[in-house]
């Protein structure tokens, strides 16, 4: 495992090792999200442009051109970032 890394690894998955950035960015995209689900939030506009800036962040980050089964690895990322948060 290197340093800025996060090896997870499932029974019926490969071991993936996501960058440290990667979920950081998804852990903010949730709490975001879930700010932004909540009854009458604050500031609704500003947590939006930020889910968007942090979905951009997500989609284009360079890890994902190294793995070759992208939509399980997402589902694996948010899993863990979800994972952190309890």
């Amino acid at each position: 495992m290197t340093k800025n890394s996060n090896k997870r690894s499932n029974a019926d998955m490969d071991a993936t090792d996501f960058p440290d950035d990667l979920i950081q960015t998804q852990h903010a995209w949730t709490a975001t999200y879930t700010a932004l689900a909540a009854p009458r939030p604050d500031d609704t506009a500003a947590l939006r442009r930020r889910l968007l800036c942090l979905s951009v962040r997500l989609w284009w980050h360079p890890y994902w051109r190294s793995v070759s089964a992208v939509p399980a690895a997402r589902t694996e990322l948010r899993q863990l970032a979800r994972g952190r948060e309890a």
